[in-house]
Protein backbone atom coordinates (compact mmCIF):
# COMPACT_ATOMS: atom_id res chain seq x y z
CA UNK A 1 0.00 0.00 0.00
CA UNK A 2 0.99 3.67 -0.84
CA UNK A 3 0.27 6.08 1.57
CA UNK A 4 -0.45 9.94 0.62
CA UNK A 5 0.97 12.42 3.09
CA UNK A 6 -1.44 15.44 4.19
CA UNK A 7 -2.08 18.29 1.71
CA UNK A 8 -3.65 21.10 1.10
CA UNK A 9 -6.63 20.79 -1.04
CA UNK A 10 -6.00 21.67 -4.88
CA UNK A 11 -7.87 24.49 -6.54
CA UNK A 12 -9.90 21.33 -8.17
CA UNK A 13 -10.79 19.76 -4.88
CA UNK A 14 -12.21 23.19 -3.79
CA UNK A 15 -15.01 23.73 -6.09
CA UNK A 16 -15.88 19.56 -6.49
CA UNK A 17 -15.47 19.15 -2.67
CA UNK A 18 -16.91 22.60 -1.94
CA UNK A 19 -13.55 23.26 0.25
CA UNK A 20 -12.81 26.80 1.29
CA UNK A 21 -10.63 28.20 -1.02
CA UNK A 22 -9.87 31.96 -1.75
CA UNK A 23 -8.01 34.40 -4.36
CA UNK A 24 -6.05 33.06 -6.97
CA UNK A 25 -6.17 29.19 -6.27
CA UNK A 26 -10.08 29.71 -6.21
CA UNK A 27 -10.62 31.43 -9.82
CA UNK A 28 -7.98 28.47 -11.06
CA UNK A 29 -10.35 25.68 -9.12
CA UNK A 30 -13.54 27.63 -10.70
CA UNK A 31 -11.90 27.71 -14.19
CA UNK A 32 -10.75 24.38 -14.39
CA UNK A 33 -14.01 23.01 -13.33
CA UNK A 34 -16.06 25.07 -15.59
CA UNK A 35 -13.98 23.48 -18.59
CA UNK A 36 -14.32 20.03 -17.70
CA UNK A 37 -18.25 20.64 -17.42
CA UNK A 38 -17.86 22.90 -20.74
CA UNK A 39 -16.35 19.90 -22.05
CA UNK A 40 -19.16 17.47 -20.97
CA UNK A 41 -21.62 19.62 -22.12
CA UNK A 42 -19.90 19.98 -25.64
CA UNK A 43 -19.80 16.21 -26.13
CA UNK A 44 -23.83 16.18 -25.77
CA UNK A 45 -23.95 19.20 -28.25
CA UNK A 46 -25.67 21.35 -25.47
CA UNK A 47 -22.70 23.99 -25.52
CA UNK A 48 -24.86 27.24 -25.31
CA UNK A 49 -26.76 26.26 -22.03
CA UNK A 50 -24.02 23.85 -20.98
CA UNK A 51 -22.47 26.27 -18.19
CA UNK A 52 -22.58 29.92 -16.98
CA UNK A 53 -18.72 30.99 -17.41
CA UNK A 54 -17.61 34.10 -17.23
CA UNK A 55 -17.64 36.19 -20.58
CA UNK A 56 -13.85 36.64 -20.63
CA UNK A 57 -12.96 32.79 -19.97
CA UNK A 58 -15.69 31.43 -22.31
CA UNK A 59 -13.34 32.22 -25.45
CA UNK A 60 -9.95 30.62 -24.06
CA UNK A 61 -12.21 27.60 -22.87
CA UNK A 62 -13.66 26.69 -25.98
CA UNK A 63 -10.05 27.35 -27.64
CA UNK A 64 -8.76 24.52 -25.54
CA UNK A 65 -11.66 22.29 -24.83
CA UNK A 66 -10.35 18.92 -27.03
CA UNK A 67 -7.50 19.33 -24.53
CA UNK A 68 -9.80 17.79 -21.97
CA UNK A 69 -8.83 14.11 -22.54
CA UNK A 70 -9.48 11.27 -20.84
CA UNK A 71 -6.37 11.62 -18.55
CA UNK A 72 -7.67 14.93 -16.78
CA UNK A 73 -10.96 12.39 -15.96
CA UNK A 74 -9.03 9.77 -14.76
CA UNK A 75 -7.62 12.07 -11.95
CA UNK A 76 -10.82 12.65 -10.95
CA UNK A 77 -11.17 9.50 -8.72
CA UNK A 78 -10.14 6.70 -11.28
CA UNK A 79 -12.77 7.45 -14.04
CA UNK A 80 -12.04 4.88 -17.21
CA UNK A 81 -10.05 6.94 -19.99
CA UNK A 82 -11.92 6.75 -23.71
CA UNK A 83 -10.78 4.37 -26.13
CA UNK A 84 -8.94 5.30 -29.05
CA UNK A 85 -11.00 2.92 -31.02
CA UNK A 86 -13.76 0.28 -30.87
CA UNK A 87 -13.48 -3.88 -30.79
CA UNK A 88 -12.72 -4.96 -33.95
CA UNK A 89 -13.46 -8.42 -34.27
CA UNK A 90 -13.26 -9.26 -37.65
CA UNK A 91 -13.04 -7.64 -41.31
CA UNK A 92 -13.58 -8.26 -44.96
CA UNK A 93 -10.91 -6.70 -45.38
CA UNK A 94 -8.56 -8.76 -44.10
CA UNK A 95 -7.04 -11.73 -45.60
CA UNK A 96 -6.29 -15.04 -44.43
CA UNK A 97 -2.35 -16.68 -44.33
CA UNK A 98 -2.11 -18.17 -46.83
CA UNK A 99 1.28 -20.22 -45.62
CA UNK A 100 0.73 -23.97 -45.97
CA UNK A 101 3.66 -25.10 -43.94
CA UNK A 102 2.93 -25.60 -39.98
CA UNK A 103 5.08 -23.92 -37.37
CA UNK A 104 4.84 -22.66 -33.80
CA UNK A 105 3.93 -19.03 -33.87
CA UNK A 106 5.29 -17.05 -31.01
CA UNK A 107 2.68 -14.39 -30.42
CA UNK A 108 4.81 -11.91 -27.49
CA UNK A 109 2.40 -8.84 -26.64
CA UNK A 110 4.41 -6.59 -24.73
CA UNK A 111 7.56 -8.06 -26.38
CA UNK A 112 9.65 -5.37 -24.10
CA UNK A 113 13.23 -5.53 -25.13
CA UNK A 114 13.15 -9.02 -26.22
CA UNK A 115 13.56 -10.64 -22.90
CA UNK A 116 10.24 -12.98 -23.27
CA UNK A 117 11.11 -14.12 -26.77
CA UNK A 118 14.51 -15.43 -25.77
CA UNK A 119 12.96 -17.74 -23.33
CA UNK A 120 11.27 -19.27 -25.82
CA UNK A 121 14.06 -19.86 -27.75
CA UNK A 122 15.74 -21.88 -24.69
CA UNK A 123 12.31 -23.81 -24.33
CA UNK A 124 10.72 -21.84 -21.23
CA UNK A 125 7.39 -22.33 -23.63
CA UNK A 126 7.99 -25.63 -24.82
CA UNK A 127 10.75 -27.31 -26.44
CA UNK A 128 11.56 -25.59 -29.84
CA UNK A 129 12.15 -29.42 -31.72
CA UNK A 130 8.45 -30.22 -31.17
CA UNK A 131 6.94 -27.19 -33.14
CA UNK A 132 5.63 -28.53 -36.25
CA UNK A 133 7.85 -29.02 -39.05
CA UNK A 134 10.67 -28.21 -36.61
CA UNK A 135 10.00 -24.62 -37.65
CA UNK A 136 8.99 -21.19 -35.43
CA UNK A 137 8.25 -18.15 -36.10
CA UNK A 138 7.78 -15.00 -33.93
CA UNK A 139 6.01 -11.50 -33.58
CA UNK A 140 7.53 -8.97 -31.41
CA UNK A 141 5.18 -6.01 -30.23
CA UNK A 142 5.69 -3.41 -28.07
CA UNK A 143 4.79 -0.07 -27.23
CA UNK A 144 7.47 1.41 -25.39
CA UNK A 145 9.94 2.99 -28.15
CA UNK A 146 13.01 3.08 -25.60
CA UNK A 147 13.00 -0.88 -26.74
CA UNK A 148 13.35 -0.22 -30.60
CA UNK A 149 16.93 -0.31 -31.10
CA UNK A 150 17.35 -4.13 -29.07
CA UNK A 151 14.32 -5.41 -30.98
CA UNK A 152 15.58 -4.14 -34.26
CA UNK A 153 18.76 -6.19 -33.32
CA UNK A 154 16.56 -9.09 -33.01
CA UNK A 155 14.91 -8.46 -36.44
CA UNK A 156 17.96 -8.57 -37.90
CA UNK A 157 19.49 -11.53 -36.34
CA UNK A 158 16.81 -13.72 -37.33
CA UNK A 159 15.76 -12.36 -40.65
CA UNK A 160 12.09 -13.73 -41.67
CA UNK A 161 11.34 -16.19 -38.17
CA UNK A 162 11.12 -12.68 -36.52
CA UNK A 163 8.50 -9.92 -37.15
CA UNK A 164 9.05 -7.01 -34.91
CA UNK A 165 6.31 -4.28 -34.47
CA UNK A 166 7.73 -1.41 -32.84
CA UNK A 167 6.46 1.69 -31.14
CA UNK A 168 2.89 -0.46 -31.54
CA UNK A 169 0.41 -1.41 -28.78
CA UNK A 170 -1.08 -4.87 -28.89
CA UNK A 171 -5.43 -3.73 -28.90
CA UNK A 172 -8.47 -4.83 -30.12
CA UNK A 173 -8.34 -2.62 -32.96
CA UNK A 174 -6.22 -0.31 -35.10
CA UNK A 175 -5.37 3.70 -35.14
CA UNK A 176 -3.26 5.50 -33.00
CA UNK A 177 -3.32 5.81 -29.11
CA UNK A 178 -2.12 7.62 -25.98
CA UNK A 179 0.67 5.57 -24.10
CA UNK A 180 2.35 6.57 -20.73
CA UNK A 181 5.99 5.56 -20.36
CA UNK A 182 7.10 3.85 -16.84
CA UNK A 183 10.13 5.89 -16.34
CA UNK A 184 11.11 4.39 -12.93
CA UNK A 185 11.20 0.90 -12.55
CA UNK A 186 14.45 0.28 -13.79
CA UNK A 187 15.08 -2.98 -12.78
CA UNK A 188 11.84 -4.30 -14.67
CA UNK A 189 12.53 -3.25 -17.38
CA UNK A 190 10.16 -0.75 -16.77
CA UNK A 191 6.87 -2.64 -16.44
CA UNK A 192 3.96 -0.15 -15.93
CA UNK A 193 4.34 1.37 -19.39
CA UNK A 194 0.53 1.29 -20.25
CA UNK A 195 -2.45 2.84 -22.69
CA UNK A 196 -3.97 3.57 -19.15
CA UNK A 197 -3.36 7.11 -17.18
CA UNK A 198 -4.74 5.03 -14.31
CA UNK A 199 -1.54 2.49 -14.29
CA UNK A 200 0.23 3.43 -10.91
CA UNK A 201 3.19 3.49 -12.60
CA UNK A 202 2.39 5.81 -15.39
CA UNK A 203 1.14 8.27 -12.46
CA UNK A 204 4.56 8.26 -10.80
CA UNK A 205 5.82 8.93 -13.83
CA UNK A 206 4.28 11.63 -14.52
CA UNK A 207 2.10 10.56 -17.45
CA UNK A 208 4.65 11.22 -19.74
CA UNK A 209 3.24 9.99 -23.05
CA UNK A 210 3.98 9.47 -26.59
CA UNK A 211 1.56 8.39 -29.41
CA UNK A 212 2.17 4.86 -30.73
CA UNK A 213 0.41 3.02 -33.39
CA UNK A 214 -2.38 0.20 -32.53
CA UNK A 215 -2.37 -3.68 -33.89
CA UNK A 216 -5.42 -5.71 -33.76
CA UNK A 217 -4.78 -9.32 -32.49
CA UNK A 218 -7.79 -10.71 -34.16
CA UNK A 219 -6.02 -9.23 -37.47
CA UNK A 220 -2.68 -10.73 -36.79
CA UNK A 221 -4.12 -14.12 -35.69
CA UNK A 222 -6.45 -14.55 -39.06
CA UNK A 223 -3.73 -13.15 -41.55
CA UNK A 224 -0.45 -14.44 -40.04
CA UNK A 225 -1.46 -18.18 -38.61
CA UNK A 226 -3.02 -21.07 -39.73
CA UNK A 227 -5.46 -23.79 -37.68
CA UNK A 228 -2.13 -26.55 -38.36
CA UNK A 229 0.35 -24.21 -36.67
CA UNK A 230 1.09 -24.39 -32.28
CA UNK A 231 -0.03 -20.62 -31.59
CA UNK A 232 0.79 -18.96 -28.12
CA UNK A 233 0.19 -15.72 -27.27
CA UNK A 234 2.19 -13.76 -24.13
CA UNK A 235 0.08 -11.06 -23.38
CA UNK A 236 1.75 -8.54 -20.47
CA UNK A 237 -0.23 -5.07 -21.96
CA UNK A 238 -0.42 -3.48 -18.63
CA UNK A 239 -4.46 -3.69 -18.41
CA UNK A 240 -5.32 -3.79 -22.15
CA UNK A 241 -6.37 -7.26 -21.71
CA UNK A 242 -9.33 -6.14 -20.18
CA UNK A 243 -10.03 -5.00 -23.83
CA UNK A 244 -8.10 -7.00 -25.84
CA UNK A 245 -9.45 -10.20 -24.23
CA UNK A 246 -13.27 -9.68 -24.57
CA UNK A 247 -13.22 -7.97 -28.30
CA UNK A 248 -10.68 -11.86 -28.77
CA UNK A 249 -13.56 -13.89 -27.77
CA UNK A 250 -16.02 -12.31 -29.99
CA UNK A 251 -13.20 -13.67 -33.38
CA UNK A 252 -13.33 -16.52 -35.15
CA UNK A 253 -9.59 -15.63 -35.48
CA UNK A 254 -9.59 -16.29 -31.54
CA UNK A 255 -9.50 -20.24 -32.55
CA UNK A 256 -6.27 -20.11 -34.06
CA UNK A 257 -4.77 -20.14 -30.52
CA UNK A 258 -3.88 -22.90 -28.76
CA UNK A 259 -1.89 -21.34 -25.78
CA UNK A 260 -2.84 -17.97 -23.89
CA UNK A 261 -0.01 -16.74 -21.77
CA UNK A 262 -1.98 -13.59 -20.12
CA UNK A 263 -0.73 -11.39 -16.95
CA UNK A 264 -3.83 -10.06 -15.40
CA UNK A 265 -3.57 -6.41 -14.19
CA UNK A 266 -6.20 -4.32 -12.13
CA UNK A 267 -9.69 -3.81 -13.86
CA UNK A 268 -9.71 -0.27 -13.15
CA UNK A 269 -7.44 0.17 -16.35
CA UNK A 270 -9.84 -0.90 -19.00
CA UNK A 271 -10.40 1.68 -21.60
CA UNK A 272 -13.89 -0.14 -22.69
CA UNK A 273 -15.14 -0.27 -19.48
CA UNK A 274 -15.11 -3.85 -19.19
CA UNK A 275 -16.26 -5.52 -15.82
CA UNK A 276 -15.01 -8.26 -14.35
CA UNK A 277 -18.27 -10.11 -15.16
CA UNK A 278 -17.56 -9.41 -19.08
CA UNK A 279 -13.90 -10.97 -18.03
CA UNK A 280 -14.98 -13.95 -16.49
CA UNK A 281 -17.45 -14.49 -19.56
CA UNK A 282 -14.76 -14.07 -22.10
CA UNK A 283 -12.00 -16.37 -20.48
CA UNK A 284 -14.69 -18.88 -20.23
CA UNK A 285 -15.59 -18.64 -24.04
CA UNK A 286 -12.25 -18.63 -24.93
CA UNK A 287 -11.61 -22.18 -23.00
CA UNK A 288 -14.50 -23.47 -24.41
CA UNK A 289 -13.13 -23.42 -27.54
CA UNK A 290 -10.09 -25.31 -26.64
CA UNK A 291 -8.03 -22.54 -26.04
CA UNK A 292 -5.29 -23.59 -22.81
CA UNK A 293 -5.10 -20.33 -20.46
CA UNK A 294 -2.57 -21.57 -17.45
CA UNK A 295 -1.95 -18.88 -14.46
CA UNK A 296 1.09 -16.74 -15.71
CA UNK A 297 3.40 -14.00 -14.43
CA UNK A 298 6.29 -12.08 -15.34
CA UNK A 299 8.93 -10.55 -13.13
CA UNK A 300 9.87 -7.81 -15.96
CA UNK A 301 7.56 -7.97 -19.29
Amino acid sequence: LKFTPARDPTPLECRLRQLPCSGKKARAGAMIAAALTLALATAGGRLAEAVKVEPALRGALEANVTRLNATTFAHLGGAHAQAPCQCTPSSPSWAKCARVEPACVFIDLGAADGNSFNAFLTGAYGPLQNCPSGKWMAFLVEANPRFNAPLAGEQAKWKQAVHVMSSTAAFACEGTTTFYLDTTNHAQNYWGSSMSPNHVDAKSSGLQAVVVNLMNLNRLLLEQTIPADWVMVKMDIEGAEWDVVPCLAKSDAASLIDRLYMEKHPGDLTLFGTTQADMDLAETSLKQRGIDIPQYYSDTL
